[in-house]
Parts: structure tokens; C-alpha cells; sequence
């Protein structure tokens, strides 16, 4: 009794100590704008909705009520895509449901698919998973399964069990466990397209190792992988596993995981800049470009010829755009832009205009450039702007809705963008309660179309970020929150907040407590993961020294103010600790 008497005095103390810090106090009144309700109810409308899909699609274990599949149709990635952007969303102010959910979802998965099995398949007969992880799969899949567990990052970092995970899984890249040879330090590379907790499948991949067990009526599923047998070697959807090293960390300040990601995706900033600014689609065992596929950078399962019938299905971008973006995180070294910038300006020199549209090629074979499609790569164009901050960047662009909102030329896009959330809450709510489907023929992928949860709006609005989307990013932004008072990441209760403009040195953020009686204190970190300065912040004709990664702000009720915050951008290793 005694020790948690002082384990609760400690933490009112905690509590107390940041609220004696407030650095900003805020006590212009402010009636709360539309966008400001708007962000309100639709954090507490996800709540909501997230619950009813869980009680349907969650049994009382977490399980997942679907018939558990292996391979790249519907397999046990597809289980936690259902949920990829709740942790997300908690972490921007969400209700305590969406972690709780997710929690039960991502603790019943892992008992689900390890005991699931797929006995034609040599990685999955003995279980999908182990060691909580998949056993040996590719980066377009095995990200997507774990977009949610890195969230989960900005949302709990002090979770003890989830650290053990994150370094577990980490490991299996730095080679700290035997099982999981993955990585190859001497080229650096990652030596198959499927790899895992059971190390890399180096012999050749049979459609049943890609499409699972065979199903009457449905020969598809296993024919479309007939020319996917080669895997060996390297190819950029690995470079997703940084997001594993890069939480590692950043949780734990062990300098080894950031050595290891500079040290692979330095590997392979060096291979797009010597193949000319075109991310190659195989590396060979010996550390070839094209090694595996006849000294063919174009060439490989999932490469820029790969399927060519289709625009897509090569993947080239996905695991660069993750792997380059952490990479500057890390080092704020403009070098690991330069791959993405080169692509996208290859491509652009490589279009064509039709009918006055721009569309640039998304394909290449032994005859060149093919697949010309539009508005290619908008999501990595962002990211390119708001990391370097150039005018030059924003050729392409600059009509985003939310770009333009940046530059004040569109000002109704908060409350278009947040009216379309709402929109669409009840749109995949009253599809999911008409869902016909049973846990006896629903697949894993088939309820992910009525997940009623989008991060989107809200991470534009409310952080200043590009959303990191599905596919195990991790999220860039200019600010996140923290409310001291309840110990937890996310906007404090009742406040909302608006990213307004994003310059090389300077944010404009504006912060409101909706609620008229009760004042509400919130602490704004600069860069999700603190990696960003405050030098000051200037609002109402004054100007408050900050100099430090996190401003505390009280908040008066129904008080609102447009803070000019003066930063200092990567400045700071990246961290997930807690301001308290």
C-alpha cells in the first residue's frame, strides 16, 4: 500500500511539475471555429465507429473472425491492415478505445496466425507466424501487417512489451538472431524478397508459397504468381524493415540500430545514384545491380517490367520512400533525398502529354520507358517538399488541396477535408453493418474496405504532416501533442489545433479549447519525433523564449490564440520518449 501511495504521489507530482513549466498562456477568448468542433467530434465519431467494427469483425479473443489464409491474396498482413490506422489516430488525440482495440486485435492476431498453418507452404507449415512475426514474406505485405504495431510507437512508447518486440524484431535484421540470417553485412543487402523470422527462402518460390493453399473455384489465386519464383537477392520493398531499426532507436538510444539503417539504405542511396537516379528492382547475392536477373536493373519479381501488362505491381517507390525519409530523419543529410528527387525528375523527363495531361511512365523493359499513368508519386513528392522546403519542389504539386491550403490559396479545404471524413465514417459504417460475409467465407483482407478509421485530414490538419498512409511508414510532421494531465500522447481534451502554414523557420499553429469552462493545458513537441527546435513563439504582440523541442501551453477556457513558432529544423536525434 505504502509503495503505491508514493507511486501515486510521484505522478500527481509529475503532473503538477509540468503544469508549473507552462511556458505559454493563452487567454484570448475564441469562439471555437467550425474546423475546431469539427476535429472534436470526428476524434470522438472514430471512437464510435471503431468499436462497432471490432464488436463484428473481433471474436471475445481477438481473433479475427475470417478463415486465416497464407500468402499475398488475403494473408495473416491483412488481419492487422483492418485496424492500420487506429494507434495513428490515438496518437493525434483519439479515444482510449482505438488503443484498447487495437491492443485486443494485435494480441489475438499473433496467437491466431501462429497457430494457423498452410501445409504446402515450406514457411508456413509449422505456423504463419513466429517468434510474433511473420515467418518469411515480402516488404509490400509484411509492412502493411505492421503499420499499426509502428504507430503503436507514438502511442505507447513505454509499453515494456512492446520495447522487447520492437528489438526482437529489429534483430531479425541486424543478425542478432541465428534463425534469421536476413541481412548480408558484406553487400549489404537483405538477401531474398521473402525473409522474416525464419530468415530469407533463397530457393525458388512455388505459387503456393505466394498464394497459399489452393481453393476450389478460385485458380487465380495461385496462377497470377507462376512467373514469381525468383526471389534471391535484394529488392526496395526490404528497405521498409527500417521503420524497425528507426523505432528501435528511437526508444531506446542504442546507436547500433542507426548504424545499421544508414548503413543499408546508404547502400542503397549509392545504387540508385550510380544506376543514373532509377531505383533498381534487383539486387543480386554478390551485390550486383540486376545480379539476379541477368544484370537487368529493371529486371525482378515485383520489378519495373514485372506483371507488364499492368501500370503497377513493381513496387520500386514504396520501401524507398520509407527507408530515404528515415534516413534524413536520422542525419538531416539532404544525400538521402537525392534517390527519391532523381527518380521523380527521371520520370518527368520521360513523359508524355496527352489531351494536356502530364503522365509519366511507371514501367521499363528491354525496350525502355512504358505505362505512362497520372499523378504519380504525389504522396513522395510532398514528402520531398516538406523535408527540403524548396520552391523548386513544389512544381508538380502545387495544386494539392492541402499544399495549396499551405500556400493560402485554398482556405475551406479544413472544413471540406473534415466534412468528407465525416462523410465517409458513415458511409463505412453502414456498409459494414450491410456486410453479408461470415467468418466462414470471409477472408482476413475482406472487412479492411468498411474500416471506419482514416488519419489522412487529421494528420494534415492537426500536425502538419503527410500521411504516412498503410504500407509501415512512419509519420513526418512539423508538431504532435501530448496532454499532461491524463499522461498520454494526442491533443489535450477539448482542444483542437490547425497547422496553417509550414516555412523553412517557422509554423503557424493555432490551438483552441472548445470547452468554455474548464482551461486545458497541452504540451506541443516539435517534429513527431522531437527531432525539430523551438526558438520562440511569437502570438498577440509578444514573443516567449522557448529554446527547446517541446512548449508547454495553458490553455483558458474557450481560449484561442495563432502561435508564429520560430524553428529550427533536425536539430535533435529522434526520440519517443514522454515529456514527463
Amino acid at each position: 500500500m505504502v509503495k503505491l501511495l508514493r507511486l501515486a504521489v510521484c505522478a500527481l507530482l509529475a503532473v503538477a511539475l509540468c503544469l508549473a513549466e507552462a511556458q505559454i498562456r493563452i487567454e484570448r477568448p475564441m469562439p471555437p471555429p467550425n474546423w475546431a468542433l469539427a476535429e472534436r467530434a470526428l476524434l470522438a465519431a472514430y471512437g464510435d465507429a471503431a468499436g462497432e467494427f471490432a464488436a463484428r469483425y473481433l471474436d471475445q479473443r481477438g481473433f479475427l473472425r475470417c478463415v486465416e489464409r497464407w500468402g499475398g491474396n488475403d494473408g495473416p498482413d491483412d488481419a492487422m491492415e483492418n485496424f492500420h490506422n487506429w494507434p495513428l489516430v490515438y496518437a493525434l488525440g483519439g479515444p482510449e478505445a482505438l488503443l484498447e482495440l487495437y491492443r485486443t486485435a494485435w494480441e489475438g492476431h499473433l496467437v491466431q496466425y501462429t497457430q494457423a498453418r498452410a501445409p504446402n507452404v515450406e514457411m508456413a507449415r509449422h505456423g504463419m507466424y513466429h517468434k510474433e512475426f511473420v515467418t518469411s514474406f515480402d516488404w509490400e505485405h509484411t509492412g502493411e501487417g505492421l503499420a499499426a504495431f509502428h504507430f503503436y510507437a507514438l502511442a505507447a512508447p513505454g509499453d515494456p512489451t512492446y520495447r522487447q518486440r520492437v528489438r526482437r524484431f529489429a534483430g531479425f535484421y541486424l543478425n542478432e538472431d541465428p534463425g534469421a540470417p536476413n541481412y548480408d553485412p558484406q553487400h549489404k543487402i537483405i538477401r531474398s524478397l521473402h525473409n522474416g523470422s525464419r530468415g530469407p527462402k533463397l530457393t525458388g518460390a512455388t505459387p503456393e508459397d505466394w498464394g497459399g493453399e489452393p481453393i476450389p473455384g478460385q485458380p487465380d489465386r495461385l496462377t497470377r504468381y507462376k512467373t514469381a519464383g525468383n526471389i534471391r537477392g535484394d529488392h526496395p520493398l526490404n528497405l521498409a524493415a527500417a521503420t524497425l531499426a528507426l523505432n528501435a532507436c528511437a526508444l531506446t538510444g542504442e546507436r547500433k540500430y542507426r548504424d545499421w539503417l544508414l548503413e543499408y539504405v546508404g547502400a542503397w542511396r549509392d545504387r540508385v545514384l550510380a544506376n543514373g537516379g532509377n531505383i533498381p528492382t534487383n539486387i543480386g547475392l554478390d551485390g550486383r545491380i540486376g545480379g539476379e536477373w541477368n544484370g537487368k536493373w529493371y529486371g525482378g519479381t515485383f520489378g519495373w517490367n514485372f506483371w507488364p501488362e499492368t501500370s503497377g505491381r513493381n513496387y520500386y517507390m514504396r520501401g524507398a520512400r520509407i527507408a530515404f525519409g528515415e534516413a534524413f530523419l536520422l542525419t538531416a543529410d539532404p544525400g538521402f533525398i537525392e534517390p527519391l528527387k532523381r527518380q521523380i525528375a527521371n520520370l518527368y523527363a520521360a513523359q508524355k502529354v496527352e489531351r494536356g495531361r502530364t503522365l509519366p511512365p511507371n514501367k521499363h523493359g528491354d525496350k525502355g520507358w512504358y505505362g505512362y499513368t497520372p499523378d504519380q508519386h504525389l504522396d513522395v513528392q510532398r514528402d520531398i517538399y516538406l523535408w527540403t522546403m524548396q520552391p523548386a519542389d513544389l512544381e508538380h504539386i502545387s495544386a494539392d488541396p492541402w499544399i495549396a491550403y499551405l500556400a493560402g490559396k485554398n482556405p475551406n479545404y479544413p472544413e471540406t477535408a473534415l466534412r468528407g471524413e465525416f462523410e465517409r465514417v458513415r458511409r463505412q459504417v453502414q456498409a459494414l453493418r450491410a456486410d453479408p460475409s461470415t467468418p466462414d467465407t470471409r477472408a482476413a483482407d475482406d472487412p479492411q474496405r468498411f474500416n471506419p478509421v482514416s488519419a489522412g485530414a487529421l494528420v494534415n490538419l492537426t500536425v502538419g504532416g503527410n500521411d504516412p498512409d498503410k504500407a509501415g511508414n512512419i509519420l513526418h510532421s512539423r508538431v504532435r501533442y501530448f496532454d499532461p494531465a491524463r499522461r498520454r500522447a494526442g491533443l489535450a481534451l477539448d482542444v483542437a489545433a490547425l497547422v496553417e502554414k509550414i516555412l523553412p523557420e517557422e509554423t503557424v499553429l493555432t490551438l483552441v479549447n472548445t470547452n468554455p469552462v474548464h482551461a486545458r493545458q497541452i504540451v506541443v513537441r516539435m517534429g513527431a519525433y522531437g527531432e525539430h527546435h523551438c526558438a520562440s513563439a511569437a502570438f498577440g504582440g509578444n514573443t516567449v523564449k522557448v529554446d527547446g523541442r517541446d512548449v508547454s501551453v495553458e490553455l483558458a477556457p474557450g481560449a484561442g490564440e495563432t502561435l508564429r513558432i520560430a524553428v529550427k529544423r533536425y536539430v535533435h536525434p529522434p526520440t519517443l520518449e514522454l515529456p514527463w
